[in-house]
């Protein structure tokens, strides 16, 4: 039986700056194909497994191999956007492209055809002639991702893409996301924007303080971390309590809030989500009744936020 080589392999990867583990016994692999979220709080280590990713830091111990090689090796398969931003300034917008596909190994015609082609497809048509200094904060970094898609990357590496970028941006550059991953392009990307990451990602890995808590798939995440909550609104919005007190005395209800006009049943551990939402709409009027979805925020919180403080463990003990 044969097996493909992942994408990106890390085993026990560690590093440290001074006395600070910023990436501790790191094991991670990324298959071929596949669109990886990394997330965690500010500090958490995801910039800098990336750099290691790419060659820019090495790792104190561990192994690393990126396409088969390093990422060195490997440079002209691999896209990268940084999450420390930069423009030679005084360019134009077309000579930085063109420079950048040519160091890419992109023969001079196809140098010249295909800045022009990705900025369209950004929505930055006649941008060519200006001068990258000229251009606002999210041109500028819609030109930068596409210096690092142009000569169509097997890899494409992504430090906090939508960074400081406005929602119609964000919207745009998702969607060469989508377009890139569709055509069999591997993505990894670091952020911390929760949304983003849950629309975008097939699998999400989740680092704290330097270590893996998470990694799994969307759909492995969210059928173990199901809240076990229907949410239910009623006709007469104006009555909520009422409502909410009603709801909560359907058997297998453990509790009931109340949040803009809505009824959230928090479930027993027994219940049968099924049998309570038919029994829900029997109760009272309602205009709709559903089961709520668990969110990557949700899980984010829950996992990040219940670790100890390894400072306030030492303190106490």
């Amino acid at each position: 039986m044969t097996t493909t080589t992942p994408t990106i392999r890390l085993r026990r990867v560690t590093k440290r700056f001074g006395g600070v583990a910023a990436v501790e016994a790191l094991d991670l692999e990324v298959p071929r194909g596949e669109l990886c979220g990394v997330l965690g709080p500010n500090g958490a280590g995801k910039s800098t497994t990336i750099r290691m990713i790419m060659s820019i830091i090495h790792p104190d111990s561990g192994e690393l191999e990126v396409l088969g090689a390093s990422a060195l090796e490997a440079k002209d398969r691999i896209g990268y956007l940084p999450e420390e931003r930069g423009l030679y300034r005084k360019m134009r917008v077309g000579d930085f492209l063109f420079y950048i596909a040519r160091l890419k190994g992109l023969r001079r015609r196809e140098a010249r055809r295909r800045p022009e082609a990705w900025l369209d497809r950004l929505e930055l048509p006649g941008v060519l002639r200006r001068r990258c200094e000229e251009l606002s904060k999210g041109m500028q970094q819609k030109v930068q991702f596409a210096a690092a898609v142009l000569h169509e990357p097997e890899l494409l590496i992504l430090d906090e893409p939508f960074s400081g970028l406005d929602p119609v941006n964000v919207r745009t550059l998702s969607r060469a996301f989508r377009e890139i991953h569709a055509a069999g392009t591997t993505i990894l990307y670091s952020t911390h924007l929760m949304s983003q990451a849950e629309a975008l990602c097939d699998r999400v890995v989740i680092v704290d303080r330097g270590r893996k808590i998470l990694d799994e798939s969307m759909t492995s995440i969210r059928a173990r971390f199901d809240p076990r909550t229907l949410v239910a609104t009623p006709f007469d919005a104006a009555d909520l309590a009422r409502a909410a007190g009603e709801l909560g005395a359907i058997p297998g209800v453990e509790s009931t809030s109340t949040q803009g006009g809505e009824v959230s049943m928090h479930l027993a551990p027994d219940a049968s989500p099924e049998r309570t939402l038919a029994a829900a709409a029997a109760a009272i009027p309602l205009r709709a009744v559903r089961l709520r979805q668990v969110s990557l925020d949700d899980v984010f919180v829950d996992l990040v936020g219940r670790r100890p403080d390894p400072e306030s463990s030492e303190a106490a003990s």
